[in-house]
């Protein structure tokens, strides 16, 4: 079927389901709501033959909904209602949530259900369940709706029908105010904290007061150790803080300053609120046996080292950069055979931390260090002679952060991981972290010009078929945990060890004296100095763009083949 996806922005959801349709031979292309008149002429250009929503905040027009079957991703069980669905199954504790497949009418979330589809919850922020059990269930559901509708056998029902009386019932829910989400540090209980941090995360977050400054706090991770007056500030670790409540604590990894509107950066909560006199809590890469905050985490299980680097949102920082590096290089000294690198749950990583260099006094001087930093990181792995290294990606990757796991030896990812391996979206970035020597070790150059050019998502499947990763196995992160233990224990014994490092040494010293490393890096570099000292500022603008959640003003064509197929002068709201 021609499908379209009608979409505020192609988020996470968005780019799986777009993947995932796409790979079952359907004709997908993607309109930003950017306006209704907008919405009407990309819809009247691509004629589909189904509309499906999978993030959008505006409700759809009736003179569309009344034309094409138009279907709402709602992150909710059926009879659920309103805009904040999994912000209060949070909130509430529910055991157990869903995704309902609606078709669109003139009843916020009341339309009829195609299809539906239910899972436990885990207490677990907001975008972490949205990335995983939302996105898997949605992609579930969306495929058995699209196939019933397909043959013939779809039969809407009614949210008040009878045939859904055996489950947990959903009732609307107004949106949630701050009100709610308000945390009262003299009464709330480290759980309560957790819950409301939690339903509030990525957005709007929890309005807060911090230090006399009105913050917005997001991200939250509970502490086992320290305690304090509720509500003071008791501890500072790598960017977060840590702030008692009256039966514990709890670290606060980011903060936005809210006054203005809100319109301040997410970024680092040391960044946000002066924190020069409230105690440094340092710890090193071990494992804590007690749960607290900690960025990266090292452990050794006989030949094996384990990387851990859960980057909120996949971002590394210049100083994210350098300590992963003197992590890396610490395992590198031990008596390890293999380092597995895992990244966290949700991104793998996304490369250079937008938010961190639009905060700096110079953008541009930021810039060029975090992408010193990202090559430098690697550089390390791949001037590792003495142990194999394996990239783990439990969470998606785009950008610089693919090309990071392009430097280990080997790349395995969970099913369900979206990458997206090309810089240009940002500005037309060049991009480094010798991406010029990675790419062509696995793919030719007619995909690798596909790749950089189309910069669409790509899923595991499509990513293992063309050579860009190994393998793709694992519905869940457990399973895939699992399996990368038991991959990662095969590949440090002696014998097959010995015959990998014999050969990556024997590639990398050929590899070194046909094209030195150093000359990739200072090629790449160049291109990257005019994105950032250069005139044109396209580079700027974007980030900038980016970090401030600026709405789009048309659908990137790159997107849009329905309106790549018409001269520009019909559609004027297309045009970049």
């Amino acid at each position: 079927m021609r499908i379209l996806l009608l979409v505020e922005s192609f988020n996470s959801l968005s780019q799986r389901v777009y993947a995932e349709l796409s790979r079952d031979g359907h004709e997908l292309t993607v309109e930003f709501d950017v306006h209704e008149d907008a919405t009407r002429q990309g819809v009247g250009l691509c004629a589909p033959d189904v509309i499906i929503a999978p993030y959008l905040k505006r409700a759809i027009p009736r003179d569309l909904w009344s034309r094409y079957p138009c279907l709402i991703v709602h992150p909710g069980i059926p009879g659920d209602r309103g805009p904040s669905a999994l912000d209060w199954a949070i909130l509430e504790g529910q055991g157990e949530w869903g995704v309902t497949i609606l078709q669109a009418n003139d009843e916020l979330d009341g339309g009829d259900i195609w299809a539906f589809e239910m899972f436990p919850m885990r207490l677990a922020p907001k975008g972490s369940l949205y990335r995983h059990e939302v996105t898997e269930a949605a992609v579930s559901a969306l495929r058995r709706a699209l196939a019933a509708y397909a043959d013939g056998t779809l039969r809407p029902i009614g949210q008040r029908d009878v045939a859904y009386s055996h489950i947990v019932r959903g009732r609307p829910h107004p949106p949630m105010t701050q009100a709610e989400r308000g945390i009262d540090w003299q009464i709330d209980t480290t759980a309560t904290v957790l819950r409301k941090i939690y339903a509030s995360d990525g957005a709007p977050g929890v309005r807060d007061r911090l230090c006399g400054h009105t913050v917005t706090l997001y991200g939250a991770w509970p502490e086992a150790t320290l305690r304090g007056i509720p509500g003071a500030l008791i501890g500072r670790r790598d960017g977060a803080l840590c702030r008692a409540t009256v039966d514990g604590a709890v670290w606060i990894t980011h903060a936005q300053d809210a006054r203005g509107g809100g319109r301040g950066l997410k970024l680092p909560a040391t960044m946000v609120i002066e924190a020069a006199a409230i105690p440094a809590r340092p710890i090193g890469w071990e494992p804590q046996s007690l749960p607290t905050w900690q960025e990266i985490r090292c452990e050794q299980e006989g030949a094996v080292c384990h990387i851990h680097f859960a980057f909120h949102n996949g971002a590394m920082s210049t100083d994210q950069c350098r300590r992963l590096a003197d992590a890396y290089r610490a395992m590198r000294d031990t008596d390890a055979r293999v380092i597995v690198l895992h990244g966290g749950p949700d991104y793998w990583s996304n490369g250079i931390h937008l938010h961190c260099i639009e905060a700096a006094d110079s953008p541009a001087d930021e810039s060029w260090r975090n992408i010193g930093a990202m090559d430098d990181l690697v550089l390390e792995i791949l001037g590792n002679d003495r142990q194999l290294t394996i990239a783990a990606l439990s969470g998606n990757a785009a950008a610089g952060g693919v090309f990071l796991a392009l430097a280990a030896d080997a790349i395995f990812a969970r099913r369900g991981v979206i990458l997206n391996p090309h810089y240009k979206n940002m500005g037309n970035l060049y991009g480094s972290e010798y991406w010029t020597y990675l790419l062509p070790r696995r793919l030719d150059a007619q995909e690798r010009a596909r790749l950089r050019a189309g910069r669409l998502p790509v899923d595991t499947a499509t990513a293992v078929a063309i050579g860009l990763i190994d393998a793709a196995f694992g519905c869940s992160s457990t399973e895939f945990m699992d399996g990368i233990a038991r991959l990662a224990r095969a590949w440090s014994a002696p014998h097959f060890w010995r015959a990998r490092m014999t050969e990556k040494v024997a590639i990398r010293a050929r590899d070194e004296a046909q094209r030195p490393l150093a000359e990739y890096r200072a090629e790449e570099l160049t291109q990257m100095r005019r994105n950032f000292y250069g005139f044109d500022r396209s580079y700027h603008v974007a980030r900038h763009r980016f970090v401030y959640k600026t709405p789009h003003g048309h659908t990137p064509l790159y997107l849009a083949p329905h309106r790549r197929r018409h001269p520009p002068e019909r559609h004027e709201a297309s045009r970049p």
